[in-house]
């Protein structure tokens, strides 16, 4: 098999990788709406603060980077065939973790601070070593995609993307308490915020 050949296939599967993850992401935005729920609240809030902006610019990095990757993978030569290997093997892992979170989480899933929903703590499934595997979904597609099409413009913009996530976790992080109450704080104190458990010996974990 000629190098062509394979850089061809590396661009179906940066493609095919994107297809399954935002797939996953519209389709569970749609079974949703059939049930009444309003999946996607980023800056739907009324009152103007911090976090409608932050969840304002957060959705355009998240927009533009998909743009952003598309338009790379069908015009970036890769590096060479290992970095594609690695990126794609990165890139299908955060397609199953996105995967999981979203199914794991069910009804209670929100893409922003639900603030006026009813929905519940989950701490099962995968959520059990990771309090944010959605996000940590989003990590891992872009840093696969990003290997795979090395370009500066795409690192920009996933890193751009990527601290955009981050800032909106801290705002869930100061939400969730005043929702969750005692039973959150036990749970951040069990679980970290991207993957692993804590070591709580001094408090019985």
């Amino acid at each position: 098999m000629n190098l062509e050949r394979i850089y061809i296939r590396m661009k179906i599967t940066g493609i095919v990788i994107l297809l399954i993850f935002y797939s996953i992401y519209m389709g569970k935005l749609l079974l949703q709406k059939r049930k009444g729920i309003q999946t996607d609240q980023i800056a739907k809030g009324r009152q103007r603060d911090r976090v409608f902006y932050i969840e304002a610019i957060m959705k355009i990095a998240t927009y533009s980077v998909v743009l952003a990757e598309v338009i790379c993978i069908f015009t970036v030569r890769p590096l060479s065939t290992g970095f594609c290997i690695a990126g794609a093997v990165i890139g299908f892992i955060g397609d199953g973790i996105f995967a999981c979170a979203v199914l794991t989480m069910k009804d209670s899933w929100r893409a922003g601070l639900a603030k006026e929903d009813d929905t519940k703590l989950v701490t099962s499934g995968i959520y059990k070593v990771s309090r944010n595997p959605a996000f940590l979904g989003f990590y891992c597609v872009y840093l696969g995609i990003l290997l795979m099409f090395f370009n500066w413009v795409l690192l920009i913009f996933s890193v751009f993307a990527m601290v955009m996530l981050h800032l909106q976790i801290l705002q869930e992080e100061k939400y969730l308490p005043d929702v969750f109450g005692g039973e959150y704080v036990n749970y951040k104190e069990r679980v970290c915020r991207y993957i692993g458990r804590k070591n709580r010996r001094k408090n019985g974990y």
